[in-house]
């Protein structure tokens, strides 16, 4: 697919019913969204806004990303699923990062953060993924984590242990996710867990319509 339409289309994604009162031009807003989600810094998103006359604060940028309120696209159907749990920091704090990546499109299926890694924990990731897909017939990829290995078990699902392999891709999406939380630590200092939990979502959601 071309970049431009790959680029539109994912424009289109966005939402903005958020929106009361904004006199910053729609387009232009999407756009701010999109071009920070893809990896531009906020500084450098509120100087492309410059370009078109139209001046904004970073946190004003901060703030549409959040309201947009993106998400992985649900209802897919994957044949395999890899799933892992990676190390966050949040603001000097440690948080889990459970995520699903389809191996074959090397898509996100399902994010979810949290404060500590349990069993329990796992379980209501594997159930809330359940309910986006439709996952019944798919092979999870794991690796010798207990907590997502129970999970399977307790939601009946087939799953493989797999240290390299097709799991390669969730580990591929971690490394991003780290340099980007890393090169933009100021979007996870000083916020919530909620409100880093919902970039991480829309991050996953930029990922799937740029790849």
């Amino acid at each position: 697919m071309p970049e431009n339409d790959r680029l539109s289309g994912c424009l289109d994604e966005i939402d903005l019913e958020f929106i009361e009162r904004e006199a910053t031009p729609r387009l232009l807003m999407k756009l701010s969204i999109q071009l920070h989600l893809a990896g531009l810094s906020l500084s450098n998103t509120v100087s492309v806004l410059e370009i078109f006359g139209v001046s904004r604060a970073r946190s004003t940028v901060h703030n549409w990303v959040h309201k947009a309120d993106l998400q992985p696209e649900s209802g897919q159907s994957p044949d395999q699923i890899a799933v892992d749990e990676t190390v966050i920091w949040i603001d000097g704090d440690k948080y889990w990062l459970y995520a699903a990546v389809d191996p074959e499109s090397n898509e996100f299926l399902h994010t979810k953060l949290e404060p500590t890694r349990t069993n329990a924990l796992a379980e209501i990731f594997f159930g809330e993924l359940r309910e986006k897909h439709d996952v019944e017939d798919a092979m999870f990829l794991v690796d010798d984590a207990t907590p997502l290995q129970e999970a399977c078990n307790r939601h009946g699902l087939d799953f493989r242990y797999e240290q390299h392999g097709n799991r390669n891709s969730v580990e591929r999406i971690f490394r991003e996710v780290k340099r980007r939380t890393s090169c933009f630590s100021n979007c996870f200092s000083h916020v919530d867990p909620a409100t880093a939990d919902d970039w991480l979502r829309s991050f996953a959601f930029a990922w799937n319509q740029l790849i």
